[in-house]
């Protein structure tokens, strides 16, 4: 693996799945990060179980946090995490916040604010989803999100709502 330390920025990518064996889809996901260009996987966390968060008739859901360093733009880098969840049989059309094969979201790009049609950074749903948060604090706890600070003070004022960390 090659080391993108220097020069590189902190992407933190949300993973989730609740079709197709989550625990699967999310641990190879993790895995093919390893292969996207200009990029290294520095952490992951552990493995969550949540509950959906969109229609209630739908499987719970696995998700985990990545760290990456990476030297591909923000939407670079979301245009490569789009195609590993089309590897992954991902379909964008069905109900909002539906079921799906895998979901990768950038969390947190570096110090970086973005705003466009195709990618909000850092996510605009972070500090309201324990899915999101208890992972993010696992995996570095220290982390400063832009707009709204460290994780180590938000994560304690977002209840878990049934998560549960999946023994390794």
């Amino acid at each position: 693996m090659t080391n993108y330390n220097l020069y590189s920025i902190d992407a933190y990518i949300g993973l989730g799945s609740n079709l197709q064996d989550p625990v699967i889809q999310v641990s190879s996901a993790i895995l093919q990060m390893t292969q996207l260009p200009h990029t290294s996987l520095h952490s992951f966390s552990n493995l969550y179980s949540s509950r959906p968060m969109g229609p209630p008739d739908q499987p719970s859901y696995i998700n985990a946090v990545a760290w990456l360093k990476t030297r591909l733009s923000a939407h670079a880098l979301l245009k490569q995490l789009q195609s590993l969840e089309n590897v992954h049989g991902r379909i964008r059309e069905g109900a909002h916040w539906g079921p799906r094969t895998l979901d990768l979201d950038i969390l947190v790009y570096g110090n970086n604010k973005l705003k466009s049609q195709t990618l909000n950074v850092p996510h605009p749903g972070i500090k309201l989803r324990e899915f999101v948060l208890y992972p993010l604090h696992e995996v570095n706890k220290n982390l400063m999100i832009p707009g709204l600070g460290a994780v180590h003070r938000i994560q304690p004022r977002c209840y878990p709502n049934g998560l549960i960390k999946l023994p390794l």
